[in-house]
């Protein structure tokens, strides 16, 4: 499956944005979705998943009541609604699908375990 990000930005500290994560090529209901980030000198980390369905999300305790995420299977699409935004949330964000954990229900924050990754959008906050 092919991945395409986009709506990254220049944001001021507080603000929001949405991005938004394309596919095509395959049955996007076959895969759970994960938005994760990478700041520079930092590891890429998970920020937030959603199951194939878009009954079940999974999220870090950073980004919670303040990051949603949601998809729209008929588009073959997943967002990631992101409000109250901080400098530290400041890094390149990546969507990426996985089907292995799709099929038991599981969501997965290892990065190793998604099969598909977009390329990439910057969100850049400033204080």
């Amino acid at each position: 499956v092919q991945l395409q990000a986009s709506g990254g930005g220049l944001v001021q500290a507080g603000g929001s944005l949405r991005l938004s994560c394309a596919a095509s090529g395959r049955t996007f209901s076959n895969y759970n979705m994960g938005w994760f980030r990478q700041a520079p000198g930092k590891e890429r980390e998970f920020v937030i998943g959603i199951s194939r369905s878009g009954g079940n999300t999974r999220y870090v305790d950073s980004v919670k009541g303040r990051f949603t995420i949601s998809r729209d299977n008929a588009k073959n699409t997943v967002y990631l609604q992101m409000s109250s935004l901080k400098p530290e949330d400041t890094a390149v964000y990546y969507c990426a699908a996985d089907s292995d954990s799709a099929r038991s229900g599981y969501i997965s924050t290892i990065w190793g375990r998604y099969e598909y990754w977009g390329q990439g959008t910057q969100v850049t906050v400033s204080s």
